[in-house]
């Protein structure tokens, strides 16, 4: 079993950037696809960014493509979610998930590891 925990979430004015991480414990991160999700207040849990096991596949939401970078450092088991041009609609609590798939695939039920997620807050 993985532990993940997220940090670095925070409240941030449009046009702003934040950089989240992800830690894991218990298990090297270099098994596992990696994916990072975000769910607003009364809204589903949406897909948001995910990478290979070697970090050289990506996938992104439409949303985010061109402004959200997903990175990992597997040698310090590690995730990282640069976002950059922050809009008010990215407001949500993000999530990294773990997945045993073969290719960073953006269904939630693919992934097994949740973290606790962090709060990301951006005003207009």
């Amino acid at each position: 079993q993985v532990q993940l925990v997220e940090s670095g979430g925070g409240m941030v004015q449009a046009g702003g950037s934040l950089r989240l991480s992800c830690a894991a414990s218990g298990r090297t991160l270099s098994y596992f696809i990696m994916g990072w999700f975000r769910q607003a207040p009364g809204k589903e849990r949406e897909f948001v960014a995910a990478m290979s096991r070697n970090g050289q596949n990506t996938n992104y939401a439409n949303s985010v493509k061109g402004r959200f970078t997903i990175s990992r450092d597997n040698a310090k088991n590690a995730v990282f979610l640069q976002m950059n041009s922050l809009k008010p609609e990215d407001t949500a609590v993000y999530y990294c998930a773990t997945s045993l798939q073969f290719t960073p695939v953006n269904t939630m039920s693919a992934y097994g590891n949740w973290g606790q997620g962090t709060q990301v807050t951006v005003s207009s």
